[in-house]
């Protein structure tokens, strides 16, 4: 008996790709430039895929040098000039592998499985991360706040696997990643959530005080937990950051400060004096606005833009990214994503302001405190106690555990927001002598340059001071 059965081309599943193309194409060049790397991106355009790759390439370190981008009829083709973080060509096979698996999506690579296997090992706390809960915070900041969060958690029962936290403006936000101090596992009782997201509410909505003005008090103040799920990996914790600090007003400019110059004409932290200049113009042939940003280059600068952007709801259809003499020159077309340019003087404000505040808030100038201890439950609280007492400011802060081990780095000011006096730090150090068990391994000047190693994904930026507790 002959048993037939109908032929399918094996072919045939690849057939869309073979008329139209794959999705996105990735290649990686190291041969046309002396000193980068260059990526080359084309896709299917959709909103949002410029973040999407900008992201891949910061999050293991690279340094966009140049970037050329189009995006119109439909395809996005993107051109990226890179270094790691050595200031070489990418010559690791793990993190090109990584690359072209991350941003490509052809259906198999050769080296899948050590693509993933080096991003493990970039993201090495991932999969810790999955088993506890997400927390995060925003609302009006004060000296001794990020304490008071510390302490409320530990208070209730809750270890910090890890937290990060943002100060700018007098606005805060913080994503936590906490668990159940008994178990270990993440707290998933509703009531017991509840009476973790009212506790903190009090201690955010303390905040204000009699000399705030209305503004600052209309301020939203939000706590919000969840289990770890979709969208809160830790590669989107600084994504979310953003969105935090954006929707908690950053971009407006405390009471305070009123007597300050205005936003357009502040330094930027370049020693030369030089200002950041952010400004917007409609090119009213092609329906496009115009965003054009002069500020001192750092690592991660083009994706705290494009991250503005396309939280704002605007398309960017075309740019142009370049570094001179250490200055970056930005350049964006771009629309809001109901097809129209910017079409109000209140509108270009908005987003200058917004992208002035991206710009700023990761700039941290201040004393980098960095130690590591034998993890505890409350040691974070006893810490960030230590530095409120001897009138210590935490204007951003990277929690994280490693192992049986406490790895913490804090950007630190006094209560008025001025440089921490080198004395200060010492008594901070005997202080804490009797907290935590640690060795002291090095210890910068108050006037120093020196930038120590990032503890989070993100590098150090400008650091007058660093000390280092291991």
């Amino acid at each position: 008996m002959m048993v037939c059965w109908p032929y399918f081309d094996p072919e045939f599943d690849n057939l869309p790709e073979r008329i139209y193309g794959p999705p996105c194409r990735v290649c990686i060049d190291n041969d046309s430039m002396e000193e980068c790397t260059v990526i080359k991106v084309d896709s299917v355009n959709k909103q949002g895929i410029l973040l999407e790759v900008v992201q891949v390439l910061t999050n293991i370190n690279l340094t966009i040098l140049k970037s050329y981008i189009s995006s119109d009829a439909g395809w996005f083709m993107d051109v990226f000039h890179v270094q790691d973080e050595h200031g070489d060509k990418i010559r690791d096979q793990n993190v090109i592998n990584y690359i072209l698996q991350a941003i490509g999506t052809v259906r198999e690579i050769e080296n899948t499985v050590k693509a993933m296997a080096y991003r493990n090992d970039v993201f090495n706390n991932s999969d810790q991360l999955s088993e506890h809960t997400a927390i995060e915070m925003k609302g009006t900041d004060r000296p001794g706040l990020f304490s008071e969060i510390s302490a409320a958690l530990a208070d209730l029962h809750c270890n910090i696997v890890e937290a990060h936290a943002w100060s700018h403006n007098a606005r805060l936000a913080c994503v936590a990643y906490i668990s159940d101090q008994s178990t270990d596992t993440p707290i998933d009782d509703p009531h017991r959530l509840a009476t973790i997201e009212g506790h903190l509410t009090t201690v955010l909505r303390a905040t204000t005080t009699p000399t705030q003005s209305e503004s600052e008090i209309a301020s939203p103040q939000e706590v919000k937990t969840a289990e770890f799920g979709e969208g809160t990996n830790m590669t989107d914790v600084e994504r979310r950051l953003h969105q935090l600090m954006l929707s908690a007003g950053d971009f407006h400019r405390p009471e305070f400060e009123a007597m300050t110059p205005p936003p357009s004409s502040r330094l930027d932290g370049d020693e030369e004096g030089r200002k950041m200049v952010v400004s917007i113009e409609n090119c009213h042939e092609k329906w496009y606005s115009i965003v054009s940003i002069e500020c001192k280059d750092r690592p991660r600068l083009m994706f705290d833009i494009v991250c503005t952007l396309t939280d704002m709801q605007y398309v960017i259809f075309h740019a142009s990214i370049s570094s001179r003499d250490g200055r970056s020159l930005q350049e964006y077309f771009i629309r809001h994503v109901d097809g129209y340019a910017l079409s109000s003087e209140s509108e270009k404000e908005k987003v200058i302001k917004c992208l002035e505040a991206a710009i700023e808030r990761r700039v941290c100038e201040g004393v980098r405190l960095e130690l590591s201890a034998e993890n505890r439950v409350g040691l974070l609280s006893d810490i960030t106690r230590v530095l409120r007492e001897n009138g210590l400011s935490v204007v951003r802060a990277d929690v994280k555990t490693q192992g049986e081990k406490a790895v913490n780095a804090f950007y630190l000011k006094d209560i008025l927001g001025n440089e921490v006096d080198t004395d200060v730090v010492e008594s901070v150090k005997k202080e804490m002598d009797d907290v935590i068990d640690f060795e002291v391994k090095n210890d910068g000047g108050g006037s120093s340059t020196q930038q120590g190693g990032c503890l989070s994904s993100s590098p150090p930026q400008r650091s007058p001071g660093f000390f280092s507790l291991g």
